[in-house]
């Protein structure tokens, strides 16, 4: 699925003091795909949440990840996985979390 991506940060307001009102985020796209034993065995997951706001499909939240115990038993067994929880962009890889250039989800997938 093609989303025209922009990232939409998650910002923090106080909504007491302001009237602006956040739109409610949706699940756009969750898959899990199982990997033969074959090719190496694990599992392929990824989650989208995000709102549509004037015709456009906007990512707000995003997990990405390869999941492999025979591989890498920590960190939830993420061999590879992109996220951008913690308002920040960032990759893990076999228990090393480093930030990443976000250029927009299509590259990141």
């Amino acid at each position: 699925m093609d989303y025209s991506i922009r990232c939409a940060r998650v910002v923090h307001i106080c909504l007491s003091e302001s009237r602006v009102k956040l739109p409610k985020e949706i699940l756009l796209e969750q898959e899990r795909f199982e990997l033969r034993p074959k090719s190496g065995g694990g599992l392929l997951s990824y989650e989208v949440w995000g709102y549509q706001e004037k015709g456009t499909t906007l990512v707000a939240r995003y997990h990405l990840a390869c999941i492999n115990h025979s591989i890498w038993h920590l960190d939830h067994g993420r061999v590879p996985g992109f996220d951008n929880a913690h308002d920040c962009h960032h990759r893990h890889y076999m228990g090393e979390v480093t930030a990443v250039e976000f250029t927009g989800y299509q590259a990141i997938l």
